[in-house]
């Protein structure tokens, strides 16, 4: 077999890459290409995504795979969830696409709630309530800017977008809808009837289309303007963490994954979505996979708090890297503060060591002071986290797990890594780290038939990419002294 190129653009929140993966039919290699800077814009009271900035760093990575001899034939987009663009009638796009942490649908459930309850909600879509899901977000264009609203023809979340950028194609790619609120968890399709009733126009939504949905070539223009080439555009599991979550490399199917980085998603991969009144008040959320499957899960406050934290001493001109404020949690005494890391004053930029310590102080807690106390205090609270979510888990779905699997840029912290495996008291195994990347190139590879299923795509990473592995160390009792007291703070 020829030897299959790929091209992945993944895009995160501050960051995207283009990647070139190469196949030979039992090995996945990557080649990093482009790497630019996602800054979102603060204009006129509004924080933007600069998405044609970000459609131009793609132009660029397309063009690089030309000028480098890739000769792709094949490419994909992953991004974040639940943002849109909005499009007139003629095609063009009426604003920036407004990002998930602007405040004009903070607290927006209440306005939501006169006009369909939550449960309802719920049920009929099993995604976890969040004020910046999709159906917010619409519902505040419809209860502030009708106008705009009503001028749109159709509604495209950010990787529909950018594939309508690159091919004219309007389409919604299913697990990119599946974080908003918008479909029918059982049905797999827009759940109208809750649409309905905000007044949002069903016309808005494009069709829904599978991940590995050929879109066909780039536009003449586009072709001309990245250097000619014979690329067709596929839609991949387009939302980043299912794509990261094709690339977890279980061999079982009991296994929980926490895809791991500013936010960590941690759950199971389910055939049918798991709605009751026990997942509702839970919290836990049900979202598309690839290969029919359902990503049952629950969003935890990840590295941000870390990535945050960092940010403020780097502001008060301490530059120090991962590895200096690792070392110095290490020497921190352990288990002597803990937070609830999904705590709302958590949520926002700022300074989160004076919020950490806020947090202390208000449940009676030693203050941490150091550096290496903030952050292990952090590191300590998600262990707990993610061990307060394996035993929901379990008890939702009635069924233990197996192993644990981290993948993602927080695989690269093994302090961590170990922590969550002592905390929970199961072995962990974590890697790849560019799991969201080679996720989307798996899923261009099954789409043209030279992967059959997630079974193989996962023995591919196997093949491909080395894990670390950590077992729990024997002494359990002081992590379940400290998951008593953590279990009072959330």
């Amino acid at each position: 077999m020829a030897d299959l190129k790929m091209l992945a653009i993944d895009l995160g929140a501050s960051s995207g890459r283009g990647i070139v993966g190469s196949f030979d039919g039992s090995k996945l290699e990557l080649r990093e290409n482009h790497r630019f800077s996602n800054d979102p814009v603060f204009v006129n009271g509004r924080f933007t995504w600069d998405i044609l900035r970000i459609f131009f760093e793609i132009k660029n990575s397309i063009t690089k795979t030309v000028i480098d001899g890739d000769n792709i034939t094949s490419m994909g987009i992953d991004t974040w969830g639940v943002d849109y663009g909005l499009i007139d009638k003629n095609g063009r796009l009426l604003a920036n696409p407004t990002h998930y942490r602007d405040t004009r649908t903070v607290n927006v459930s209440e306005y939501v709630e006169k006009f369909v309850s939550a449960k309802e909600i719920y049920d009929k879509t099993g995604i976890q309530a969040i004020d910046f899901n999709t159906l917010n977000q619409l519902a505040v264009e419809v209860r502030d800017n009708k106008e705009l609203l009503d001028y749109a023809d159709k509604m495209l979340f950010t990787p529909d977008l950018l594939n309508y950028f690159l091919t004219g194609k309007m389409n919604t790619e299913y697990t990119i809808a599946s974080t908003g609120m918008l479909l029918d968890a059982k049905a797999r399709t827009f759940a109208f009837d809750l649409t309905d009733k905000l007044g949002i126009k069903s016309s808005l939504f494009a069709p829904i289309v599978q991940p590995g949905t050929n879109l066909g070539g780039l536009l003449p223009q586009i072709n001309e303007e990245v250097g000619k080439n014979n690329i067709n555009v596929y839609t991949v599991a387009s939302h980043d963490t299912a794509s990261a979550v094709i690339a977890v490399p279980a061999k079982s199917e009991d296994f929980i994954y926490i895809s791991s980085g500013t936010w960590s998603l941690m759950g199971m991969e389910l055939d049918q979505p798991l709605i009751n009144d026990d997942t509702r008040i839970a919290n836990f959320t049900n979202e598309g996979g690839a290969a029919g499957k359902i990503r049952f899960l629950k969003n935890i406050m990840g590295l941000w708090i870390i990535q945050e934290s960092r940010r403020q001493w780097k502001r008060e001109g301490k530059d120090y890297s991962f590895a200096q404020m690792e070392a110095w949690a290490k020497e921190a005494a352990p288990f002597r503060s803990l937070i609830n890391p999904d705590d709302a004053s958590f949520n926002t930029p700022g300074n989160m060591p004076e919020k950490i310590r806020e947090f202390c102080r208000r449940t009676g807690q030693p203050v941490p002071e150091t550096v290496g106390e903030v952050v292990r205090c952090i590191y300590e609270s998600l262990a707990l986290k993610y061990r307060h979510t394996v035993e929901n888990i379990q008890t939702l779905r009635q069924k233990p797990a197996t192993m644990i699997n981290v993948v993602g840029g927080g695989t690269k912290d093994k302090f961590l890594s170990q922590m969550t495996a002592d905390a929970c008291g199961m072995a962990v195994s974590a890697g790849p780290e560019e799991a969201t990347a080679i996720g989307n190139l798996l899923m261009q590879a099954m789409a043209v038939g030279e992967i059959k299923g997630l079974s193989e795509a996962r023995e591919v990473v196997r093949n491909s990419f080395e894990m670390k592995y950590y077992e729990p160390t024997a002494d359990r009792a002081p992590w379940d002294e400290a998951y008593g007291r953590f279990c009072k703070l959330v």
